[in-house]
Parts: structure tokens; C-alpha cells; sequence
């Protein structure tokens, strides 16, 4: 097997991803138009002329020169299992031609799985005290290709941190938290929350809450509330461009990509959330709460709408993605966990971002760049 790796166009791309059940949404042509700061292209593996993998490969310039750090998040979207067993042959022609293009180092996050721990057992860990991370605590189902995986990156010379975190620090989520939809009804999903969601879910309706699909001019009616929960949570917000710019992207290489979700209550906006959809897998990925409208759950609200739609869209996964791997009593981040963990459904470990460096001494002068900032 001779594997080659070129630029393709964003349609084909595009065409070759519509043939499979899902891939990452930061793994479609259209994430190109998100992250506008970055150089990008798509490249494809080909097998004596087949169409075989492809990824949306985003390039960092460092300051006045023509270096690059390059970066595959959430891919590529490789056939994996076929993969493992001969990792160089397939990753090698990425290497060559991102180093070609003026990369000093590759970072990719491969979108395999390689352990879940259903809701309970998380619930267990989180209650006892001699449990500090989730990966101390007995996985439920271990997944042979994602495992496999990590043990030839380790040979291949990739590297990532023993901590968890790649070289340059992970930039999507490794620990994510998934709720399985496929051959279930509304009724099953429901009775599967916790009682505190089902309680919720009811108290919001009768508090009078009204989850509607908004359109991109309600962004800025998302915007606002999105800033209160950065300010009330810790995080620096987005400005209402990016968003606009997400929409925009996103839609235009299908309608139903990007929606965004407005709970409403006495009139006001009171919770917004935005919602991807790849194929069959849906992912919650922004969301955002006023502080004073908490006592009527319209969060807990918001969700169920998105997640009864999904379920209408025919998705066999609802994602809620990135959960702190830290289970220890006080952490800032566990009642996220908690919130997520009140829907059913199980955690999940990806085999994590990698680094290959391509040219050591211009990763040096980056890293040491990278501190000083």
C-alpha cells in the first residue's frame, strides 16, 4: 500500500465526509471560515487514486516569518482501524507535506475514543474521596482501536504530555460527556435523566420558560447573556462577530449546521445555547444563563429542546462536550460535571492532542516564544 497525501477542494472534502455517519464539525470545510485567522486547506489520503481520509489541516504563523504551526483539531478523519497497523505509512505523507508548506510542528486530536464511564460509575467517583480523576476510576468499556492508537503514536515518536495535555497544551477537550440517542424514544431519554433534571425540566415548564430556534439576527440577544456567564464563570467571551462569523460559515455549507436557541421567560431571554449537527452526531458547544432567571431551570430547559430535536433530526449521539477530568470536592469545574452527568449517558476519553516536530530548532524558539507571552 503506497498512500499519498495532496490539496483537495472543499468540495470534495465535503463530499467524502457526507459519506460517513459524522465527523467533527471542526472537521468540515466550513470550520475554515471560522478560525479566519488562521491559514488552512484541505489534503486528502489517497490509495492508488481512491479517496481514502481527508482533513482540514489550519496553519499559525509565527511573528514576520514563514513558519508555521500546523493543526488538525478533531482529526484527521482517517479509517483508524486500518490505521494502527501501519501508522507511519499513513501519517508519514502528512508530516512531509505540512513540513513542505513551512510547519516547524504538526499538533493533531484524533476523534477516537478510547474508554466511557457510564453516568453511574462517574457518579461514584465523584463520591469518593479517594478518587481525584476520572481516569483513576475503572473504565466501563475500553475501546481497542483508540487504545491501540495511543500505543503506536507513543512508538511513532509523537509526543504528549504524561499529564494528559499534548506538547503544546490540548486545545480541544480529551474528556467529553455523550448522550446515546439511537433506538430510544423522548420517554426512555427522559426517564433517564436524574431526578433533579426531570424536576427541572417540569418546574421550567410550568414557570412558564419558552425555548424557540432563533435566527441570525438573535444572535445579539445571545451575546449578552453569554457575556454575563463569562463574567460570572471565569472565561474571556467571544465577540458577537465570531458568532456572526459561525453562522455564516457554517450555514452556508448546510442550513441546519449551526442553530441557535433562546429561552424566554416574562419576555426576556433568559438562557441561549447554540447547536451543531454532523450527520447523525449533534454537539451542544456554546451556552449561556443570566444569573437572575437561574431559580426557573431554563438551562435545563434549553437542553431538552435541543435534545428532543436531535432526536427529530434522526442523531444517535447528543454531545455535550468537554468535562474536567479533575473529580475532587471543591474544583471550580465539578458542577459542570454534575450537570452533565444528570442526563444519563456516559463520559468519554479521546486519545488526546499529539505534537511532531518537524524542524526542532524553530519549535524551540516557539515554545520559548509561546512563555513569554
Amino acid at each position: 500500500m503506497t498512500i499519498a497525501v495532496r490539496p483537495i477542494s472543499a468540495s470534495t472534502h465535503l463530499d467524502f465526509i457526507t459519506t460517513l455517519p459524522s465527523v467533527s464539525f471542526l472537521q468540515t470545510p466550513a470550520w475554515a471560515g471560522v478560525k479566519a485567522e488562521w491559514d488552512s486547506e484541505s489534503v486528502g489520503w489517497f490509495d492508488d487514486g481512491e479517496l481514502v481520509g481527508v482533513a482540514l489541516v489550519l496553519y499559525r504563523q509565527v511573528p514576520r516569518v514563514k513558519r508555521f504551526l500546523a493543526y488538525v483539531p478533531e482529526g484527521p478523519v482517517l479509517p483508524w482501524e486500518r490505521v494502527v497497523d501501519d501508522l507511519d505509512g499513513w501519517l508519514q505523507p502528512l508530516l512531509e507535506h505540512t513540513k513542505d508548506r513551512g510547519a516547524f510542528a504538526l499538533k493533531m486530536g484524533p476523534a477516537v475514543a478510547t474508554r466511557r464511564w457510564h453516568a453511574e460509575t462517574v457518579k461514584k467517583a465523584i463520591a469518593d474521596d479517594a478518587v481525584t480523576r476520572l481516569a483513576q476510576a475503572p473504565a466501563d468499556e475500553e475501546l481497542a482501536t483508540g487504545l491501540a492508537l495511543q500505543k503506536a503514536l507513543v512508538a511513532a515518536g509523537w509526543l504528549q504530555e504524561a499529564g494528559g495535555g499534548a506538547g503544546f497544551g490540548d486545545v480541544q477537550p480529551r474528556y467529553v460527556y455523550q448522550l446515546p440517542l439511537a433506538g430510544r424514544t423522548e420517554e426512555d431519554v427522559f426517564a433517564g435523566f436524574n431526578q433533579l433534571w426531570r424536576r427541572n425540566i417540569r418546574k421550567a415548564e410550568k414557570s412558564g420558560v419558552e425555548v424557540v430556534e432563533g435566527t441570525r439576527d438573535d444572535l445579539a440577544l445571545f451575546h449578552p447573556v453569554y457575556v454575563e456567564t463569562g463574567e460570572r464563570d471565569g472565561f474571556t467571551p467571544r465577540g458577537l462577530s465570531y458568532f456572526q462569523r459561525m453562522w455564516d460559515a457554517m450555514n452556508a455549507e448546510d442550513p441546519r449546521r449551526l442553530r441557535l436557541y433562546l429561552a424566554r421567560h416574562e419576555g426576556e431571554v433568559v438562557a441561549a445555547t447554540t447547536l451543531v449537527t454532523v450527520g447523525d452526531h449533534a454537539w451542544y458547544s456554546y451556552g449561556a444563563s443570566t444569573t437572575a432567571s437561574r431559580n426557573v431551570r431554563p438551562s435545563n430547559a434549553v437542553q431538552w429542546r435541543m435534545i428532543t430535536d436531535s432526536m427529530a433530526s434522526g442523531c444517535s449521539v447528543y454531545d455535550l462536550r468537554g468535562i474536567s477530568d479533575n473529580l475532587t470536592a471543591g474544583d471550580h469545574l465539578l458542577g459542570l460535571v454534575q450537570f452533565k452527568v444528570g442526563t444519563g449517558g456516559y463520559a468519554q476519553e479521546y486519545v488526546g492532542e499529539w505534537d511532531h516536530v518537524l524542524r526542532p530548532l524553530w519549535n524551540k524558539a516557539y515554545e520559548a516564544y509561546r512563555k513569554r507571552r
